[in-house]
């Protein structure tokens, strides 16, 4: 994000995204969880306004206005409600800003209009109240690219990850990070990443850490197109043989690829990988995306020691960015499209569960609230339904998956 002021305001719009995560998350798991219409375009009600917070390069801290005090009406809430579900996740972005608060928009100009749909005037106490119903996800997976850098349409985002681990924690959501494919992005720099991210925000209690079967808790990183470096390369860092490997060192984690091609399979378990996951939404696009293939990535998952995580979404429409991609556009249909790609996964059997996205708007794949509105970009409106269908959906499966999960461990 651009170097402007932020602090207030990042506290304001992180907690307001938390507490919508939460509410519908506590609503509709159990205990056992805690492991861990055409034509009209839509409006995110939030965007991520946020202004400037100074990065400590030391133990993180909670910022004032983050930091837990006492709130009967909010543990009042949480108390009546089961924890969240750790096995399910959501991708996360962090890249938007608009004039309110950033003096122009970010990561909206490279659309035809420069602009997001129109979004709802809230005042702040309006916003805080709204968002106090939303998902179920129990960890957002949160795109990210190294300190100083950004993708080509938005800017440095990393100074936001303090404050927004601050606000999870008071509301038991964890962070995991989704590594973005950064510029020289190579196994040496990877390792230096890493570490950075974990000696930074390593301590801090929503850092999420997964328990695998031998019962370590280890960080877990995405690793967005991870095919573009060789198998010889994410060997180096991920192999246990290799002197330079970061295995079996204080910033050991769990690192999963990208599965696109069937092709790759072989690829990742060579390199060193601890599982894949599939991220696109677009039934049919890849080998990984394709429903039908699923239970064979599970199988070869299941037969080599990797954790699958199939990624699901609500839909797909991407040509306000890429018109040129009209074939992969998947409707809605008002929901079917999202409950089909649920049921699936949960036929495949999966060790986590991924949803694309929790708010990528410019791919048409987010989940949160949202209402019609007037603009010059495109995207597909959630009618006849009410602007939190999608969030209904997820606690729905969310609730099933935690079911399933139950039933396989007993």
């Amino acid at each position: 994000m651009p170097r402007f002021r932020r602090k207030s305001c990042v506290a304001l719009l992180a907690l307001a995204l938390l507490v919508l995560i939460v509410t519908f998350a506590l609503k509709s798991l159990a205990p056992e969880d805690t492991a861990f219409t055409d034509g009209k375009e839509i409006s995110p009600y939030w965007k991520h306004d946020a202004k400037k917070t100074e990065v400590q390069h030391e133990r993180p801290r909670m910022s004032k206005a983050a930091r837990p005090e006492p709130d009967e009406k909010l543990m009042a809430t949480l108390s009546k409600f089961p924890p969240p579900n750790y096995y399910l996740h959501a991708f996360y972005y962090i890249w938007y800003g608009n004039p309110s608060f950033d003096s122009k928009y970010i990561h909206w100009d490279h659309l035809p209009s420069g602009q997001p749909p129109k979004a709802c005037h809230q005042n702040d106490n309006t916003r805080l109240s709204f968002f106090g119903t939303i998902s179920s996800p129990g960890v957002i997976a949160v795109s990210w690219y190294p300190t100083d850098t950004k993708d080509d349409n938005g800017e440095p985002i990393d100074d936001i990850v303090p404050l927004l681990l601050d606000v999870a924690q008071r509301y038991s959501i964890k962070v995991a990070f989704h590594i973005e494919p950064y510029k020289g992005r190579d196994e040496v720099n990877m390792y230096a990443n890493i570490k950075y991210i974990i000696d930074k925000y390593g301590d801090h209690p929503a850092f999420f850490r997964y328990r695998t079967d031998t019962g370590k808790l280890l960080p877990l990183f995405y690793v967005y197109d991870s095919y573009l470096l060789n198998t010889e390369q994410w060997a180096r860092l991920l192999r246990h043989t290799e002197s330079g490997s970061i295995r079996d060192t204080p910033h050991d984690a769990i690192f999963l690829a990208l599965l696109v091609e069937k092709s790759q399979q072989r690829e990742v378990l060579s390199a060193g990988f601890d599982g894949v996951y599939t991220y696109f939404a677009t039934n049919g696009f890849t080998y990984g995306s394709t429903h039908r293939n699923w239970e064979a990535v599970r199988a070869f998952c299941n037969d080599n020691g990797l954790l699958f995580v199939p990624s699901v979404g609500p839909g797909y429409v991407d040509t306000g960015v890429r018109p040129w991609n009209f074939q992969n556009t998947r409707n809605r249909i008002n929901g079917k499209y999202y409950e089909t790609s649920l049921s699936a996964a949960l036929e495949a059997k999966p060790d986590l569960l991924s949803i694309t996205s929790f708010n990528e708007w410019h791919e048409g794949t987010q989940i949160e609230t949202a209402v019609p509105k007037s603009s010059p970009t495109l995207y597909l409106d959630y009618l006849p339904n009410k602007p939190t269908i999608y969030l209904e959906i997820t606690r729905k499966w969310a609730a099933i998956f935690g079911g399933e999960r139950r039933r396989r461990r007993e």
